[in-house]
């Protein structure tokens, strides 16, 4: 099968979005990204995967730490800035928990120490030891086909 073909076919998975962040040298960075799970409850730990070709990869590494922002249906323009589609003016207004920056009003904060991580193929899977997190009520921004969403109620 040809990549487009397997992309399509993974876009038809609807997905929240996150945009991950970490500080290292004393500079915030962010990513947008839709490759975010839960892996354990004891202890708690979820996993990233990272492309090879993002920058973010090098960051995380060095940082050693992560912070997966679950994002509502009201950050729309903040994944598309953390994913280089949109408006190089946008004002990130970050809070931290932790010493982590986080994206302020997103559904959940999870901050995360790397515990491992594993090549595989072209990207890089980092599992996270969650050791604090922050919740706030709102709908989510979801990601299908490669177009933004949101959840309809029944």
């Amino acid at each position: 099968m040809d990549d487009r073909l397997f992309r399509n076919a993974m876009g038809k998975f609807a997905t929240g979005v996150t945009v991950i962040t970490t500080e290292a040298d004393d500079v915030v960075h962010g990513m947008t990204a839709n490759a975010f799970m839960s892996v354990s409850l004891d202890p708690k730990l979820v996993v990233i995967s990272i492309g090879h070709k993002a920058r973010m990869l090098e960051k995380i590494t060095t940082s050693k730490r992560f912070v997966v922002n679950i994002l509502s249906d009201e950050q729309k323009d903040l994944s598309m800035h953390f994913a280089g589609q949109v408006r190089e003016d946008l004002i990130v207004n970050f809070e931290t928990i932790n010493n982590m920056p986080t994206i302020k009003d997103s559904l959940a904060n999870i901050v995360c120490n790397v515990k491992t991580s594993y090549i595989e193929g072209d990207h890089t899977l980092f599992i996270g030891e969650v050791t604090d997190l922050v919740l706030n009520d709102g709908d989510p921004l979801t990601y299908f086909e490669g177009k933004y969403g949101k959840v309809v109620s029944d």
